[in-house]
């Protein structure tokens, strides 16, 4: 996702709110770029880990998928009202 180099550049505040965007804590002591930086550098990799030891999301097999994907074919396509009105509960929430 980031190269050290890239993050090195960018000041604490710049690195608490890349961590605030994703959601992620900071390691250690936040007075210190290291902090943020390790961090942003480990999540996709420990985010990964977890997926195989079963933590939180798990890989979908395939029979699950083709339910999935029967489910959306049933559903069709909205029309332009229902998609109209899809956006403006969507924008209603931000």
């Amino acid at each position: 996702m980031f190269t050290r180099s890239e993050l090195e550049i960018k000041t604490i505040k710049e690195l608490r709110d890349l961590c605030c965007r994703y959601g992620i804590k900071s390691t250690g002591n936040t007075g210190y770029k290291t902090s943020y930086i390790v961090t942003l550098m480990a999540f996709p990799l420990l985010a990964l880990q977890q997926m195989k030891q079963g933590k939180g999301l798990k890989f979908s097999n395939f029979n699950a998928i083709q339910v999935i994907s029967s489910a959306i074919d049933e559903m069709n396509l909205p029309t332009d009202e229902q998609a109209a009105l899809i956006w403006i509960t969507l924008e209603g929430r931000k």
